[in-house]
């Protein structure tokens, strides 16, 4: 009983280290993306500047790894993968993400993983007990599935659901009059990806480093082939890693 107040104390420590080094990676890969998609002229020297100071926050360990990636060529995705899992500096299995830039904003595509990324979706479908603890500030999901019938009352709360991303639409397929279904299919791991709203960027979880490498190239695989001629560059990362440049083969 004694020894186990310090593990999870343990535990909690590593939590919150990997919540901290997820949010500088996401801003960091975000960041690279943004670049490789192209600025536009005007907003070049902030970009440059934020280059420059996050260089400045970068610590030994990014600069060693860093330095064994080439940036001046694209790797095959067999390599690229196999890369940064040997890159990854994490003390815990990191995400790996891949960065999509393609020819234009607007594009969405539902698809549905060969292998699990790691990361698993609490589903939910709206009830009048979820309601009750919307209101009381206990949401505990991270999709809400709700039927067409329900939605009059779930728009009161849209104020809280919306800037997260949890309003149910027919866009995404979480409002359908068959939310059992879609729950299945959503914690299967069928998922609705799409650009930013403002730029031809996707960002998505594909796998994690202590998975096996020809998994996580399937994966990819079929966002390579969602997106076939609209893919324009490529490249994946982990939680705490350089991204490395995809090759994207020709059809």
């Amino acid at each position: 009983m004694g020894s186990q107040k310090p593990t999870d104390m343990s535990d909690t420590q590593a939590q919150l280290q990997e919540i901290k080094e997820k949010k500088q990676a996401a801003e960091a890969a975000a960041q690279e993306a943004n670049q490789e998609a192209g600025a536009e002229d005007k907003k070049e020297e902030k970009t440059s500047t934020l280059s420059v100071k996050s260089k400045h926050h970068r610590g030994k360990k990014y600069r060693a790894v860093r330095a064994k990636v080439d940036k001046t060529r694209a790797y095959t995705l067999l390599n690229a993968v196999d890369l940064v899992k040997r890159l990854s500096y994490t003390s815990f299995p990191g995400t790996i993400s891949a960065h999509l830039v393609l020819k234009d904003t607007g594009e969405s595509k539902e698809i549905e993983f060969p292998h699990k990324t790691g990361r698993s979706l609490k589903v939910e479908i709206a009830t009048e007990d979820t309601l009750k603890k919307i209101e009381d500030g206990n949401i505990d999901f991270d999709m809400l599935v709700a039927t067409p019938q329900f939605m009059p009352k779930i728009t009161k709360y849209a104020p809280i659901l919306g800037p997260q991303g949890l309003m149910p639409n027919p866009k995404n397929g979480t409002l359908t009059p068959n939310p059992e279904q879609k729950k299945k299919e959503l914690e299967a791991g069928k998922m609705t990806i799409k650009t930013e709203r403002k730029a031809p960027l996707i960002h998505v979880p594909v796998g994690k480093t202590d998975m096996d490498t020809q998994k996580i190239v399937e994966n990819v695989q079929v966002l390579i082939k969602a997106f076939k001629k609209k893919l324009k560059k490529l490249s994946i990362a982990a939680t705490m890693s350089p991204g490395v440049k995809v090759e994207i083969e020709e059809e």
